[in-house]
Formats: C-alpha cells, structure tokens, sequence
C-alpha cells in the first residue's frame, strides 16, 4: 500500500527522553484515590516535573494500583513522603520556594497569568479530590492560581487540572 505523505504514527519504542526538567515540584495533599497517584506520576514524568511530595493521607507508590496507574513512571520522578504538609511547605519556603496553589478562591488569578520571577523554583499545591486545599495551606501559599471554567462545573479531574497548570507554568519558566 502506498503511503499518502510522510506523517507516521510513532510507537513507544520510538521516543526518546530529553532528560529536560524544570524548576517545578508538585505537593500532592491528601490524595487518595491510587489512579490519581498514578496521573501524577505519568504526568510528571512527561512534562518535566523535578519531585513529587506525596503528603497526609496521600496513597504511594507502595500501592499497587498506584505502580499500574503509573506505568513505571515512579521509577523515573524522584518522589518523597512527608506526613505534614505545612511543614514540609514552610521548610521549602525557607529554601526560598515559591509556593503556588491551585485553587479557587477570592484572591486567586489566572494559571495563564501568573508571573514567576526569574530563577524561582516552584511548589504547585494539588489538594484531595474533595476537600481541596486546605485553609491553613492557602494561607502559606504565595500565589493561588485557578483555571478558568467555562461550563456549569466548577471543577474538574486532579489529574486534568494538575496538566493544565503544568503545562502553563513550565510555558512560563521557558520564558524566563
């Protein structure tokens, strides 16, 4: 059979990883559902993100249904475990972190606004599929960001969400 053009669908055998990352780190609060877990993975791994902070009641890779989710990407995102977010945040602040959380709230702005200064390493906060963020967090947090939302739900899937503001913050830390 012979091929319209030259654009050929491409297998997993041929990618080949760039090793690029940015200065961005996910903080995962309370997330409990493992395929979540899982999207967090393959979505870090993917999109260059540096460490994943698996907090509270948060499932790990531990959980097998987390490692199938993640389709090994586990292995590739450095991750660690901390019991207490608001510790582990206000460490990270210390360290000179800029603590971005997205949510919804009275104060918070556009993903696609949000200004990084130049050489920040970032923090996105991703709250529980139900909860959110919480109070206390928000409060540490030096930045809140939301996504736009043009439907009747004021929400969406953590893992979608959590795309959609990687995807425009590692556009922002390109272009500083």
């Amino acid at each position: 059979m012979e091929q319209a053009n030259g654009n050929v669908q491409l297998g997993h055998a041929d990618h080949v990883p760039s090793g690029k990352s940015y200065p961005l780190s996910l903080l995962a609060l309370d997330v409990t559902d493992p395929a979540n877990v899982g999207g967090l993975f393959r979505l870090a791994d993917a999109l260059g993100v540096r460490h994943l902070y698996l907090t509270g009641s948060s499932v790990t890779p531990h959980n097998s249904k987390v490692r199938r989710t993640a389709r090994a990407a586990q292995q590739y995102v450095p991750w660690s475990y901390v019991q207490d977010a608001i510790e582990l945040v206000r460490e990270l602040k210390t360290r000179g972190r800029c603590i971005v959380a997205l949510e919804i709230t009275s104060e918070s702005v556009n993903v696609r606004s949000l200004s990084i200064p130049q050489g920040a390493e970032v923090v996105l906060i991703i709250g529980s599929e139900n909860q959110g963020i919480s109070q206390s967090l928000l409060d540490e947090s030096s930045r809140c960001v939301h996504i736009p939302m043009m439907g009747h739900n004021s929400s969406m899937n953590l893992v979608v969400a959590s795309a959609i503001a990687v995807f425009e913050i590692t556009k922002e830390l390109s272009a500083t």
